[in-house]
């Protein structure tokens, strides 16, 4: 299994090198498009959302028109493929997941390479070198460079700190310790005691991290090691976690229902996403009362999931030199340090060590252990969620499936790994 550690800091490597020193000799040209248009096919994430709210500064900048072709993630992934299936031109730019499809998408050609647009045009105050050399590495397949970062991101867990001091408890320290303190907190409050993804197709990006600080592998020997006693162990505790304490309907829980809870003050725990502290916060209710920390350790250590959005260029699109111009906007400094001031994490060190952002971190507490915590994550998280095959979308399902099955009480944890294996062993082999 692949664990490599994402670092924001790490040296730079020889691709981010070359395309830093791609030469503007020519002065770069905001509207050499003006009067076109890109067709942008968005996720209604925070992230998105912010991309699609700063749309107008986009055009006043560019002249370029962008249309918004918005949806809630999987639904967003079924357009997608759909027009990518087809070979078709509509849509120019979409938001994609290195970690989740970049191995599927670049395999299918779907990917433009924009390694020449990061040498040859840029602006210059754009600094490709100064992107996390570590995601643009990860959005490197085969020399080709898929995408650009637009943040850094993981499941962190939320809890709030009068809660736990109304109870007399401290934050989990350990991943074996979690049930115990969620106990005591049914015990002690009518807050759901914690609340993390149940929905089959969102759960991996949660699970990851279960699995790994367990220390379950996906992969052990080229076959699914779902069955694996640290695996099981990892199965076992996440779902009796959300089945014990978890809130009612939590197999349909993605992010928005977990953000809807937490922020309304009925968890006590939640364990999402770190892009979800701007909506969380959204109010300030939260602001006074909330602590952030990586997901405890467990009998594998340490190893948060980490991973970052990209913007890619659609192979088939017919526009791609004006869609290059909305992945420079969208990734240059200026705007990311405006999507960091609203909880997004900068895959810019520049960014993250800016006056401002500094200052803005300093108005609070909880900002402050958010940044830290994805610190932590950047310097020593893993990418890898579900199985590191071209086919890893697919095996996500498979994933998801044996936890909602467990949650559902269907069938033991035997029989869910057991089913899962076969069907990932299938997969393993096709790929």
């Amino acid at each position: 299994m692949n664990m490599k550690p994402m670092k924001l800091a790490c040296l730079t490597t020889a691709l981010v090198t070359t395309l830093a020193m791609g030469a503007t000799a020519q002065e770069f040209d905001w509207k050499a498009h003006s009067g076109e248009t890109v067709t942008f096919l968005a996720n209604s994430n925070p992230l998105g959302q912010l991309l699609i709210d700063h749309a107008g500064e986009f055009k006043e900048l560019t002249g370029i028109d962008l249309v918004v072709d918005g949806y809630q993630e999987q639904q967003m992934r079924q357009r997608l493929m759909t027009v990518m299936n087809a070979r078709s031109d509509e849509v120019d730019v979409f938001m994609t997941l290195p970690s989740r499809e970049g191995m599927q998408f670049a395999a299918a050609g779907w990917y433009a390479d924009i390694a020449p647009y990061l040498k040859d045009n840029v602006a210059a105050d754009y600094d490709p070198g100064g992107l996390s050399p570590a995601l643009m590495e990860a959005a490197t397949f085969d020399g080709k460079v898929t995408g650009v970062p637009l943040n850094i991101e993981g499941p962190l867990l939320y809890y709030r700190t009068d809660i736990f001091a109304e109870c007399g408890l401290e934050a989990p320290s350990s991943l074996e310790g979690l049930p115990e303190v969620a106990a005591k907190l049914k015990d002690c409050t009518d807050a759901t005691p914690f609340a993390s993804r149940g929905l089959a197709a969102a759960t991996p990006y949660t699970f990851a991290g279960f699995l790994h600080n367990m220390g379950g592998q996906y992969i052990v020997d080229g076959k699914s090691a779902m069955c694996s006693d640290e695996s099981k162990s990892a199965l076992t505790l996440y779902s009796d976690l959300l089945k014990e304490y978890g809130p009612p309907g939590v197999i349909n829980y993605s992010f928005q229902q977990l953000t809807a809870l937490f922020r309304a003050g009925r968890a006590a725990m939640s364990f999402q996403s770190s892009n979800e502290f701007g909506p969380i916060m959204d109010g300030g209710d939260r602001m006074n009362d909330t602590g952030i920390i990586p997901l405890p350790p467990g009998p594998g250590g340490s190893h948060p999931t980490v991973i970052g959005w990209s913007l890619a260029i659609s192979a088939h699109s017919g526009n791609p030199d004006a869609a290059w111009y909305f992945l420079q906007w969208a990734s240059s400094p200026e705007m990311q340090a405006k999507f960091a001031l609203a909880g997004i994490a900068p895959p810019r060190a520049a960014v993250a060590e800016s006056d401002e952002y500094k200052a803005w971190l300093s108005e609070s507490p909880v900002r402050q252990q958010w940044q830290e915590a994805l610190t932590v994550l950047a310097d020593t998280g893993t990418s890898e969620i579900g199985y590191p095959i071209i086919s890893n979308p697919e095996s996500r399902q498979y994933i998801g499936q044996a936890v909602g099955d467990l949650l559902l009480g269907t069938v033991s944890v035997d029989e869910a790994c057991a089913t899962a294996d076969a069907a990932l062993n299938e997969l393993i082999a096709r790929d």
